[in-house]
């Protein structure tokens, strides 16, 4: 080895010691006839003393250089307390350069505010950053919590393929041409589901694995092309027994990570109690502000707009910002924009000073407005916010993008609150409009709750599914269901979804197949690993917990990827390029 120790272990009691270390320049300074040298490597810092005889040579050392030394273990008259290492500092005898270094193009220290373009052009020296290597360090802590939880309940770590079979499962698949199969395509996986159910048939009855899934869509702060769930399936359970032990697999994970004891049960809240109070599936529960159905109160109203909302069997949601009257016309204006790029037409608004004021204050009667006040609890200095519509979905999801919108201006998220949360009973169907036909909410493969069976052909959308989410202050950081395991079933579902029996065949027909012998009841879920990763950093997107991640155009800057490939690649592919 060429290192006796690394940089952040020696302490006090190593004093008088002789000792080998290696790592980087992290700074240098000069006292007298002593130059000081902090070296660094990833698990901290150890302060070096060059005597006036190496003075001279050491003066051709810079910032990042890779340096070797050898010296003995000195106790520190004044201790730096800022260092674990801050008692000692190593008198050097000697030492190597291993490796120059030019100037670095970007600032490891953070002391330099840096564009994220920078970071992700030379991601191999961000790494260096105390921060990110504490990120990537907490992420493999936790992923050793998580492999030592499942391998005590009994589970089996399984590796699925890569190079699958594209099957419609919501996202767009990456598709990788197959040289040796002209003209046929495998697809990147977009989840291990089909193959873990299969597990679940062979009779491998827990099984997880740490998986990689790709999903070809457009980007944002937390998502990426290639993303890690933590990826889990359990026979002979029900939904309760799913739930129940991975509320201690996330306990477990916050004593390891944070030594934060997480109280047992999480709460629970269907689907429909947070799209009506919160405007969400995925509610943040740190704080209040709900959302009001106001339906009753204006079933009489004479105010066109609510009015025109309510025949054509709309809804009117509100909000009671209290104390928030003294909001200007430019932070309306500003909500406003808000709600309407979740396709709300406007947001109507009244202020509680002595009265009601506002644009609608005198399209209202009375009884409204007494019925208002009891109901939203209206305060003198409130502001009221409405959104009316025929679609009561945008009601809540305008209003809920709203409320986080307000949460934040206004502070009323409380910060070091770590709210979980399960959410249940999702619509197993929903209707797109583009496509004209139902598509499944989850994926294909969710069970209906037994009550709701008989309603799947008659009533789709008043089906309820086996589903369970996991949401952590406003973040869904994993989710899963009780699966279809009966082929009848499976096949009612795809046919709902639009298929075709030869479709179903042609896609699914391996797992249909598998179900005529003998698949045992089972349900599972999969957690987010980056998402998870970077709440307990406190990092804004899982950019900052990825060690190589990708821009919001899907680029890896550093290696300049995706690029262009030779056209002899293309011609063995027989692939050509469309303009």
């Amino acid at each position: 080895m060429l290192r006796t120790h690394t940089c952040g272990e020696l302490r006090k009691h190593y004093a008088e010691k002789e000792v080998q270390l290696c790592g980087w320049v992290h700074a240098i300074r000069t006292h007298g006839n002593v130059t000081f040298i902090d070296l660094r490597d990833r698990y901290g810092i150890t302060q070096l003393a060059f005597a006036e005889h190496l003075k001279k040579d050491i003066a051709e050392v810079k910032k990042e250089y890779v340096l070797q030394v050898q010296g003995m273990v000195k106790k520190k008259p004044e201790p730096n307390k800022k260092l674990l290492t801050g008692d000692i500092e190593v008198e050097v005898s000697s030492y190597t350069v291993l490796n120059e270094a030019e100037p670095l193009p970007l600032d490891i220290d953070g002391s330099t505010e840096m564009t994220e373009e920078t970071r992700l052009k030379w991601r191999f020296l961000d790494l260096r950053s105390q921060r990110m290597q504490q990120n990537l360090t907490l992420r493999n802590n936790v992923l050793r919590t998580v492999r030592e939880f499942y391998q005590r309940n009994n589970f089996i770590e399984i590796e699925t393929p890569v190079l699958a079979k594209s099957t419609p499962e919501g996202a767009r698949d990456y598709l990788v041409p197959s040289r040796v199969n002209p003209g046929k395509f495998y697809a990147l996986p977009q989840s291990p589901q089909i193959f873990k159910q299969l597990f679940m048939v062979a009779g491998l009855d827990r099984y997880f694995q740490i998986v990689k899934c790709f999903r070809d869509e457009d980007l944002r702060g937390e998502r990426q092309p290639e993303f890690t769930q933590i990826d889990v399936e359990m026979s002979f359970v029900e939904q309760e027994d799913i739930i129940q032990l991975h509320e201690q697999l996330i306990k477990q994970v916050w004593k390891d990570a944070l030594k934060i004891d997480t109280p047992l049960p999480f709460p629970r809240m269907t689907y429909t109690e947070a799209m009506e109070q919160y405007g969400k599936d995925a509610p943040d529960t740190r704080f209040a502000l709900k959302l009001k159905k106001l339906n009753e109160i204006f079933k009489k109203t004479n105010f066109e707009i609510f009015k025109k909302a309510l025949e054509e069997k709309g809804s009117i949601y509100a909000i009671n910002v209290k104390g928030a009257a003294s909001f200007s016309r430019k932070e309306i204006e500003d909500c406003t924009e808000i709600v309407k790029a979740h396709r709300a037409k406007g947001l109507a608004w009244l202020k509680m000073q002595e009265t009601f004021d506002g644009p609608i204050a005198k399209f209202l009667s009375e009884e409204e407005k007494k019925q208002l006040k009891k109901e939203l609890e209206i305060e003198k200095e409130d502001l009221i916010f409405f959104v009316a519509d025929q679609k009561h979905f945008i009601c809540q999801t305008a209003l809920g993008a709203l409320r986080l919108h307000l949460g934040k201006k206004l502070n009323l998220i409380d910060k070091i609150a770590w709210n979980f949360l399960w959410v249940l009973d999702f619509p197993l169907f929903e209707y797109d409009e583009e496509e004209k036909r139902h598509v499944a909410v989850h994926h294909p493969f969710t069970s209906p709750k037994k009550g709701d069976i008989l309603k799947m052909e008659t009533h789709p959308l008043q089906v309820r599914a086996l589903a369970h989410d996991l949401v952590l202050n406003g973040h869904e950081i994993g989710g899963g269901s009780i699966r279809i395991h009966q082929r009848t079933l499976q096949e009612k579902m795809f046919k709902i979804l639009g298929f075709s029996k030869e479709e179903a065949e042609e896609k699914f027909g391996f797992l249909l197949n598998a179900f005529k012998y003998g698949a045992p009841p089972h349900g599972g879920l999969a957690f987010g690993v980056d998402r998870i990763i970077a709440l307990l950093c406190g990092a804004e997107s899982i950019r900052e917990v990825i060690a190589f991640p990708k821009t919001k155009d899907a680029e890896d800057l550093m290696m300049g990827s995706p690029s262009f490939v030779s056209q002899k690649q293309l011609d063995e592919l027989g692939i050509s390029l469309k303009k």
